[in-house]
């Protein structure tokens, strides 16, 4: 009998452990265009947050009371889906859980034999060879049209897409800013390759910045990076060039208290000519999927794309790995190891 985790109730700002529950799951016969799964990975997000509210988004809501879902690496166990046999590691959509029955809805795909037997290690495809890696990617390259010579500021730095922000741009000959908080996750941005690093724990956000680029030589950023939000967003207005472009990939100051968003230079939009675009990687990513893993790939196998993994033993850690990316609690990618 396989178990999953189910949200028992919508929260009102941080989740808590009370609103999930970990139940088990019934075991069926596998009908047609399906498989039996047993996971090894879990991966868990911020956008999965937003998950939890009753509201419109590109995401569809969890619902009351059934089993949650995300990314997860797992092991055909038993298949009755053309292509899939015994054995096969899987990337797929039915995460929270340890195993169970899935479906085409929940997009399984095999993962590339050559990349595994060239030692790439299957949770990678949680990370830099998936969903953050590939977020990272199209963000940059594609939605900021980031080029070498570029003056990039990121921030969260430190974190799953942060980290991979800042090593694409490296490869490609920009000069990066990196933010991140704390002594321990600014001292691995750094060893990330970053020019400069500011802890946003040790001072307001824009003077920091604004010494960075002053030390660098830079007058200004071309390219903002956004996974927070708040005052990192209002700092790039600040300081931003002429024509700069801002990729806004999260904001995970405000997603769980829903504070207004207090934007002093926005109006710098204007005579700078920001352009600003939100982006969701799957409105890009089929369209560019071979390109990203030709890249991703020979960036990683060349030892210019790294990653940390905080790790998290079993399914029953999964809502506390969860609510830690909310305290900071994760350097690099935040995983379940079920």
């Amino acid at each position: 009998m396989a178990r999953a985790w189910h949200l028992t109730s919508r929260p009102a700002g941080l989740p808590a452990m009370d609103n999930f529950a970990l139940r088990e799951i019934p075991d069926a016969p596998l009908q047609p265009d399906q498989l039996r799964v047993k996971n090894l990975w879990l991966s868990v997000d911020p956008y999965m947050r937003g998950r939890m509210n009753d509201a419109k988004s590109y995401a569809a809501s969890f619902q009351i009371d059934q089993p949650m879902t995300g990314g997860a690496i797992g092991e055909v166990v038993e298949s009755r889906m053309e292509g899939f046999a015994p054995g096969d590691l899987i990337l797929h959509m039915g995460g929270w859980r340890d195993g169970g029955v899935i479906g085409l809805d929940m997009s399984p795909n095999k993962l590339p034999r050559a990349a595994l037997d060239a030692g790439m290690s299957p949770q990678t495809f949680l990370h830099n060879m998936g969903l953050t890696g590939g977020t990272a990617w199209i963000g940059l390259l594609r939605v900021a049209a980031a080029k070498p010579g570029d003056t990039v500021f990121v921030s969260a730095a430190a974190g799953a897409v942060g980290s991979a922000v800042v090593q694409i741009a490296k490869a490609r000959e920009m000069t990066v800013i990196g933010s991140a908080g704390g002594a321990d996750k600014c001292a691995w941005v750094d060893d990330l390759g970053a020019d400069a690093v500011i802890d946003y724990k040790a001072g307001p956000v824009l003077p920091q910045l604004a010494a960075a680029l002053e030390t660098l030589g830079k007058p200004g950023i071309d390219v903002y990076f956004d996974n927070v939000g708040g005052e990192h967003l209002d700092a790039a207005f600040a300081v931003a060039n002429d024509f700069a472009r801002f990729a806004i990939c999260g904001m995970i100051d405000v997603y769980n208290d829903g504070k207004a968003q207090e934007m002093k230079y926005i109006i710098r939009t204007i005579p700078a000519r920001i352009r600003m675009e939100g982006f969701i990687y799957t409105d890009q990513f089929f369209d560019c999927m071979e390109e990203f893993y030709a890249d991703m790939g020979g960036l990683i196998a060349s030892g210019a794309v790294t990653m940390r993994e905080t790790v998290h033993e079993g399914l029953e850690a999964t809502p506390e790995a969860f609510l830690g990316l909310f305290a900071g609690a994760n350097m690099g990618k935040m995983l379940v190891r079920v």
